[in-house]
């Protein structure tokens, strides 16, 4: 009886161990970036990089939320006073399934968008055999776009 009363004891905490590890483990929710031109950028992150435009909470005309996974969101928001240069270190990423027809989908959209060191069109490979190019929104935000398996 004592045997099972601790087996069972066990089962039960190591069950609970594993759902508080489940209902805390951190993951992404959303970016959230803040822009001068909003239709701009909206029509960008929908044309260019071409993101679900989904519903937002706001109805302020100052929001657009895209889809950017299966719960991840980018938020556009419209209010900043200029636009900043910002370093290619920093910057988001998205995957495609062909780099190539993404990167001629950019070429007839006359999109600028290259290599890390900017002095080429070629896609980069990464260390892990990823291939990557990258490009800057309407507000100089980086974006590296791969061809990493969904």
């Amino acid at each position: 009886m004592i045997k099972k009363l601790l087996i069972v004891t066990l089962l039960l905490l190591s069950t609970m161990g594993a759902t508080v590890f489940a209902q805390s483990a951190t993951r992404a929710n959303h970016v959230a970036i803040y822009v001068k031109d909003l239709k701009k950028s909206a029509d960008f992150y929908k044309d260019v990089i071409q993101l679900e435009v989904i519903p937002e909470p706001f109805h302020d005309n100052k929001h657009v939320w895209f889809r950017t996974g299966d719960h991840t969101q980018l938020h556009v928001i419209q209010g900043a006073a200029s636009v900043e240069q910002h370093d290619i270190n920093t910057h988001y990423s998205y995957s495609v399934p062909d780099l190539a027809v993404f990167t001629k989908h950019l070429d007839e959209m006359h999109v600028k968008y290259g290599n890390w060191k900017g002095d080429s069109k070629s896609p980069q490979l990464r260390p892990d055999g990823v291939k990557q190019v990258y490009l800057q929104d309407p507000d100089n935000f980086w974006i590296e776009i791969n061809d990493d398996k969904f």
